[in-house]
């Protein structure tokens, strides 16, 4: 999952601010260009972002950049290893 500071929660509990801490320096990149959809992300939803929307990105985080990129970019869809309800909705927050 990523983060102990999320076990055990309901999906829906808003993100506290020390796992939200922790959640932006697990989504450091490599790539710039990733790294730029990740910074608008947090820029317009850090304040409202939920424990099953942290569980979804860090999903995203364990994938390389350049598979991230394909997505962000829409050249490949979501594979079935990886897609759940959590990850399809931080995945098209990030794309907006």
């Amino acid at each position: 999952m990523g983060d102990e500071l999320l076990e055990g929660l309901d999906r829906h509990t808003p993100l506290g601010e020390r796992a939200l801490s922790k959640l932006r320096w697990r989504c450091r990149r490599g790539l710039l260009e990733n790294d730029l959809f990740i910074e608008r992300f947090f820029n317009r939803f850090a304040p409202q972002i939920t424990v099953g929307q942290a569980r979804g990105m860090y999903v995203l985080m364990d994938l390389s950049d350049n598979d991230l990129m394909d997505l962000l970019m829409k050249r490949k869809p979501l594979g079935s290893e990886i897609e759940s309800e959590e990850v399809s909705e931080v995945l098209t927050m990030l794309l907006q």
